[in-house]
């Protein structure tokens, strides 16, 4: 492949992953509540409205008990009335990160990221971990104290969602995407919070070298410790997809496995971003569909999922479907990036990667 070709493949696959980011947060966000939209409730209202198997953005509740359940923003993010990505803070945490590395280059510290928050995002547009961190800030105190001071969340999946933009600028090189996506999380999670946001930057790092989705997986495991619990449960969703069981039966025998933690911790979200990475198959609409499918943190996994599935197959490849309602425009609650072409920020993430090490 020539130099002038790799470039344009590379520069495809950011804005795939960019794209595939903002698709699978608009899918999953109208039933983003994971105790409330269960696995099976979902599908209910996927047969309800004739959306099996799901192909394309949720489409309308068909009853008003479901519309009543739904979360305020899906009049947004359903099938025929997207217009551009609605605000969420899976998207602004991405644009975040691309302007921390844009201020402080790739040496930046954990100081500097919460330095970034304080000056970009509002306060009342953070949740959990990144709520009690930043509260922390203000109160003066300094990483990692902002991580486990008065913070119950230190394990949510915050700090995997914000993990991306390291991925995305350090393309075929996991171990430094995780590293970078380490110094960040560390301002706000501890344990399998850190390894959850490591281990997504390493997957999305991968995603652009591995020949497949498996490969990619493997290789984002080797980045976090083999005894850590998010370790042991990726692992588990990986053999038994190498059973041949079932999509549903590997969710069903996880949940069984991991439930008491909660739907937004970050172990339970990991095995149903396995199971869809791996059931998609490299498919982008299978991909962020069966991620979302599986329930709890929709709105995040559908996101995650969609960056690796867009990664791995490049914005061209991803059906128009997904990409001509986001009209490429992005909405934000980052101080001055409201409104700001998608096109525009894969652009930015690219000459990103041009210079990292």
């Amino acid at each position: 492949m020539t130099p002038v070709r790799t470039e344009r493949r590379l520069a495809d696959r950011v804005l795939g992953g960019w794209l595939g980011r903002i698709a699978g947060n608009m899918l999953g966000k109208p039933v983003e509540r994971g105790d409330l939209w269960t696995r099976d409730r979902i599908d209910r209202y996927l047969r309800r409205a004739d959306a099996l198997p799901l192909t394309d953005y949720l489409p309308e509740p068909a009853d008003e008990r479901d519309r009543a359940a739904l979360r305020p923003e899906w009049t947004q993010c359903v099938r025929g009335r997207v217009h551009g990505s609605c605000r969420d803070d899976d998207v602004d945490y991405a644009i975040l990160g691309l302007h921390l590395l844009e201020t402080h280059g790739f040496g930046f510290s954990t100081e500097q990221v919460g330095e970034v928050w304080l000056l970009r995002l509002p306060y009342l547009q953070t949740f959990t971990a990144e709520r009690a961190a930043y509260r922390n800030l203000t109160d003066g105190l300094k990483p990692p104290l902002t991580a486990t001071y008065d913070n119950p969340y230190q394990e949510w999946i915050g700090a995997l969602i914000r993990a991306d933009i390291h991925g995305w600028t350090h393309p075929g090189a996991p171990r430094r995407a995780a590293s970078l996506a380490r110094r960040d999380a560390v301002l706000s999670h501890t344990g399998n919070g850190v390894y959850g946001a490591m281990w997504a930057a390493a997957l999305i790092s991968a995603a652009f070298t591995a020949p497949t989705v498996r490969h990619a997986v493997d290789d984002a495991l080797a980045v976090i410790p083999a005894s850590s619990r998010l370790a042991r449960t990726v692992r588990r969703v990986v053999s038994l997809h190498e059973t041949r069981m079932s999509w549903e039966d590997t969710l069903s025998t996880v949940t069984r496995e991991t439930g008491g933690l909660g739907w937004i911790h970050t172990v339970p979200n990991v095995a149903v971003l396995t199971a869809g990475l791996l059931y998609g198959e490299g498919d982008f609409t299978r991909t962020i569909a069966l991620t979302v499918r599986g329930g709890l943190d929709t709105d995040s996994n559908g996101a995650t999922a969609g960056s690796v599935a867009g990664v791995l197959t490049g914005a061209t490849a991803i059906p128009d479907h997904w990409k001509d309602p986001l009209e490429d425009t992005v909405r934000s609650a980052v101080f001055g990036f409201d409104g700001a072409s998608i096109t525009d920020l894969a652009e930015r993430t690219l000459r990103l990667a041009a210079t990292a090490d």
